[in-house]
């Protein structure tokens, strides 16, 4: 059966990995922290002291860090390390550009590189109906796509590599500008003289509902948002580098931004 190898166990990773090696497959686990390694005591799951140990070990390796810098010095490891015909899938929401960087200098170690970004969070990933936006070979997709079965249940292709990134920062991008539009919606409310709970049993229940206005009307402030509101703000902004002066960005920008600011005490 195919070795796994997983990196970034984070409250998304981590979930993740554990429908991973639930499934049956062999599973290896790196982290920086040793703590990330304590929820897999009970599992078969194997941890190794060095990324290099756990991409000579691993068919297909798992990569869910939070970020372009994080995701380069940690392929960087990887792909001396990985044997000819092994994959690596980038589940990292990051520039669609790193990516391809990437799939060409693994590529020239007969190693390929899809991207598969993820939505909805540990709760999905713990449920296994998280969404897998993924981006590369079709060859490599088919024979990734039951690993990913472990823990998804939208699972989508895209693209060629980089599609899949593409696709989750216009979701985002999407996420941030819903939020941000409950914010405002609700402050109008607040200004009116509305109960604000009421309103938001209304909207909920009604045509203006969506999943960000959900997400929003349960925080009592904006500032409640602020992780959140950090990792979208990224998002946004690497759609921007993307699209760069077409207008189909501008709404995000408009919309999104100034709550984001808000959200992070800027």
């Amino acid at each position: 059966m195919t070795v796994v190898g997983f990196i970034g166990l984070g409250s998304q990773g981590g979930p993740m990995a554990r429908r991973i090696v639930e499934s049956g497959y062999p599973l290896v686990l790196w982290a920086r922290r040793a703590d990330s390694l304590g929820p897999f005591k009970d599992t078969s799951a194997q941890a190794v002291a060095s990324i290099a140990e756990l991409g000579a070990r691993a068919d297909h390796v798992g990569v869910c860090v939070v970020d372009d810098v994080g995701l380069r010095q940690v392929c960087g490891e990887l792909i001396p390390a990985m044997r000819p015909g092994s994959r690596i899938a980038i589940h990292s929401t990051v520039h669609p550009n790193t990516v391809t960087e990437l799939a060409r200098h693994a590529a020239a170690r007969r190693i390929a590189v899809l991207d598969a970004p993820v939505s909805g969070g540990g709760p999905a990933a713990a449920s296994r109906t998280l969404t897998v936006m993924m981006g590369g070979d079709e060859e490599v997709v088919a024979a990734a796509r039951p690993i990913f079965e472990t823990f998804g249940g939208l699972i989508v292709r895209v693209g060629g590599v980089g599609a899949g990134q593409m696709a989750k920062l216009i979701n985002n991008a999407l996420m941030a500008a819903h939020v941000a539009m409950a914010h405002y919606g609700l402050a109008g409310g607040a200004a009116l003289g509305l109960d604000r709970a009421a309103l938001c049993e209304i909207v909920k229940g009604s045509s203006g509902r969506s999943y960000g206005f959900e997400v929003y009307s349960r925080l009592p402030n904006p500032a409640a948002f602020g992780h959140g509101a950090k990792l979208l703000a990224k998002d946004v902004r690497l759609l921007g580098e993307i699209l760069g002066a077409d207008p189909s960005f501008a709404p995000f920008r408009d919309v999104a931004a100034p709550f984001l600011e808000l959200a992070q005490g800027q």
